[in-house]
Formats: C-alpha cells, sequence, structure tokens
C-alpha cells in the first residue's frame, strides 16, 4: 500500500514535466518557424532589392525553338504571347550568340507557331533547341544600311561607346540621342534612326554606365535613371560640341526614365526640343508594382522593398553605395517640371511596363504631352509591330517641333496642341 501511494506521486511529477517538456518542445519550435519565416522575408526583400537594380549580363532563352527549314524559309516556336505576335523581330539562340530575323507569322495552333525566316545572321538555326525573341532587329546601323561611324563619349567614370550616323546635309543641325533601355545595349534604338535622318537629324545611339559597353560604376548597379542620366548629359554635350543646333532625347523603357532625368536635372537641358519615349518608365513605383504582382509577391514585401531601395543605409543591401530617389523618378507627380513636347508611344498590353503611368502623366500636362496608345504590340516592340505607324506618328510630331531652343527662351515654346 505504501509502496503504491508512494508511486502515484511520482507517476504525477512525472507527467507533469512531461507536459512542460512538450511546451517548451512547441515554443522552439514555433519560435524557429516564426524566425525561419522573418529570415525568409528578409531573404525575399533582399533578393528583390538585388534584382531591381542589379544588370542582367546574360538573358534566359524562354522558347523551344522546334525545327528550321531552310528550304522553306521557315523556324517553328513554342507558341507564346511573344512568339505569335505579328511583325518582324529579332531571334537569338545559343546563348545570345546566335541570331535570326524572323517575319511573317505563317501560323499558330496555340502550341506551336510557324514564322518566315528572313535571315541568319549569325550561328547555326539547324541545331538550335532554344532561344528568345527581341525587338531590335539590327545588332550595328551598317546592318540596317546606315551609314555609321564609333565614335566614344566621354562621362564621369569613363569613354563611353556610341554611333554617330550623320544627317544627310551633315552634322551641323538638330541631332537625336537615343538611349536603350535594361539589359540591352545601344543596337535597340538603331529602330528610330531613319525617321530621324528623313527629318534632318543626325543621330547618337549611345551607351550607359553598367550596360555591357560603357564603364562599370563603382558599383555595378543600376540606379534605374538617378545616376545614368549624368552620361546622357555627356552625350548631350558631345552633340553640341560636334554640329548639334538643339535635341531631341529618346527613351526605351528604362531609357525613359534615364531621358527624363537628364530633361529635369541636366544643366543643357535648355538646348532640348523636346522628347520621345517609348514603353517608358514614367514612374518606378507603379512599374515596380505592377511586376512585383506578376510574380506573386505579397503587397507587404513589395512596399518594403521600395522603402529599403530609398534608404540610405539599408539600400546598400541590394549591392548599391547610394539609395534611389523613387520620387525623384515619379515624373507623374513631378509633371509641372517638363517644359518641353513629349511624344509618349505605349501599348496598353505591355505586360512589363503598365501604360498607367503613360496616360496619367498625359492626363496631368494636356498642354504638351502626347500619348499614341497602340495595342498587341507589348513592351519595346511598337516598331516591329507597325513601322509605318511609329514613323508616321513620329513624323507629325517633328513636323511641329520647334528647333534650336538653345538660342532662345522656354517661354517661346508652343504646346502639344499647336
Amino acid at each position: 500500500m505504501t509502496s503504491r501511494a508512494s508511486s502515484r506521486p511520482a507517476i504525477r511529477r512525472s507527467s507533469a514535466a512531461g507536459s512542460s517538456s512538450a511546451l517548451t518542445v512547441v515554443a522552439v519550435v514555433a519560435a524557429s518557424t516564426v524566425g525561419l519565416s522573418v529570415l525568409a522575408v528578409a531573404g525575399g526583400v533582399v533578393s528583390a532589392m538585388r534584382r531591381i537594380v542589379t544588370p542582367e549580363r546574360r538573358r534566359r532563352d524562354d522558347l523551344r525553338i522546334l525545327g528550321h527549314d531552310p528550304e522553306a524559309g521557315t523556324v517553328a516556336l513554342t507558341s507564346t504571347a511573344d512568339s505569335r505576335l505579328p511583325g518582324r523581330y529579332s531571334l537569338w539562340f545559343d546563348g545570345g550568340t546566335g541570331h535570326a530575323r524572323l517575319s511573317d507569322l505563317l501560323s499558330d495552333d496555340g502550341r506551336v507557331v510557324t514564322r518566315r525566316v528572313e535571315q541568319v545572321t549569325a550561328g547555326d538555326l539547324g541545331r538550335a533547341r532554344s532561344g528568345r525573341l527581341g525587338g531590335w532587329l539590327w545588332s550595328d546601323p551598317g546592318e540596317a544600311g546606315l551609314d555609321a561611324e564609333e565614335v566614344r563619349v566621354v562621362t564621369e567614370i569613363g569613354p563611353a561607346p556610341a554611333w554617330l550616323v550623320p544627317a544627310e546635309g551633315g552634322t551641323a543641325g538638330p541631332w537625336m540621342i537615343g538611349v536603350h533601355g535594361r539589359g540591352v545595349t545601344r543596337a535597340e534604338t538603331i529602330r528610330s534612326v531613319p525617321v530621324f535622318r528623313r527629318n534632318g537629324h543626325s543621330a547618337l545611339l549611345v551607351s550607359y554606365r553598367n550596360d555591357g559597353e560603357a564603364p562599370r560604376s563603382a558599383d555595378g548597379r543600376y540606379a534605374l535613371g538617378d545616376d545614368e542620366w549624368a552620361d546622357v548629359e555627356s552625350a548631350m554635350a558631345y552633340a553640341l560640341d560636334h554640329g548639334a543646333t538643339s535635341l531631341v532625347l529618346m527613351g526605351w523603357s528604362m531609357g525613359g526614365a534615364v531621358v527624363l532625368q537628364a530633361l529635369t536635372r541636366s544643366a543643357l537641358a535648355h538646348h532640348v526640343d523636346g522628347v520621345v519615349l517609348e514603353s517608358p518608365v514614367v514612374d518606378w513605383r507603379t512599374t515596380l508594382r505592377f511586376q512585383g504582382a506578376a510574380m506573386h509577391v505579397p503587397g507587404a514585401v513589395q512596399r518594403l522593398v521600395l522603402r529599403l531601395l530609398q534608404s540610405p543605409v539599408l539600400s546598400r543591401l541590394s549591392g548599391r553605395r547610394r539609395p534611389i530617389d523613387l520620387d525623384r523618378l515619379d515624373l507623374v507627380a513631378r509633371a509641372p517640371a517638363l517644359d518641353v513636347p513629349v511624344l509618349l508611344l505605349h501599348s496598353d498590353d505591355d505586360g512589363f511596363v503598365p501604360s498607367t503611368a503613360s496616360h496619367a502623366l498625359a492626363a496631368a500636362r494636356p498642354d504638351i504631352v502626347r500619348l499614341e496608345v497602340f495595342d498587341t504590340a507589348r513592351h519595346t516592340k511598337l516598331y516591329n509591330l507597325d513601322p509605318e505607324r511609329f514613323d508616321r506618328v513620329i513624323d507629325e510630331w517633328l513636323a511641329r517641333l520647334p528647333r534650336a531652343s538653345g538660342r532662345r527662351g522656354r517661354s517661346a515654346r508652343p504646346s502639344a496642341a499647336d
């Protein structure tokens, strides 16, 4: 009896101890789970920050090349939103070393598209198994039938290569400066040269820091236009030193953000008569939120990423040495700072840089901003889809543009409606 009675408390103590141990284990597991969740979120935030500002050195192949018939002059590709677009495009393969120009969309059954092959300019398309489509058709101006000179623009971080395509009458006169977008090179801007040359403009197609051709910045990271504009200012100085009497700046995608910063921050901006923007980033917050939503990034994480990119200290997690001023890059909010005619070309189905900010800028400044809305063209492929319309719109806009702005005050500029 005594032994049984004495054993019961021992059993009760053991049970209590077991419950306490179990609770401790649960608490540790819960704390560890929360810790891991926090670490996962933090890792995701840092990864997103780095992805935004880190230049892409090699673009991903996202198409399967299913067959090439050299006799018929066709290629079969997986059917995607880009591969089934009408128009002319580049097909890059073999890690970007192979290149072909494609034209007509011949068939599309929802799984496979067949397109006409205009020319294979590099590589063996018959052996290629994957590739990617691009909007820029030529690797250098010579391929487009343009006589160009390779020049060097002296920037604050070193010489940056550029192509100079003189106007038919020589370089004394108006110039266009072409600024490419993110992850590509100055070859993207060749498409715009013919229409400007027909209007008497020489063309300077430039590179800028961290694009793989121009010098690398100290941190090797994009500033989304917050630093790159200084390289465009250097190009403006080069143009003015070599015969330019006035300037038109044209930017694609992120190049649009770069151009807008040059226009609103450069001491040489009074020489600019107007700006043309193709699929531009007008406000980075709008663009990054759109891309974050497309990748299913939680809203809270998106907001944290945007906040940290602007932090003087924590922005360094991205690899940048300085924060990015997203307020200064928001040209919808800063629309009153614009005082030259702006031509916006944007497709409402862009898919990468939403056209909403372009619409907002046009609504904010109807006096000087003209918005030409495309559809079906997607991102930076407006010329590819409809080159006649692309050229016609720029032709008409240039015909109404005043010249030689550097010799007169800003108050003399007409509105976009004039």
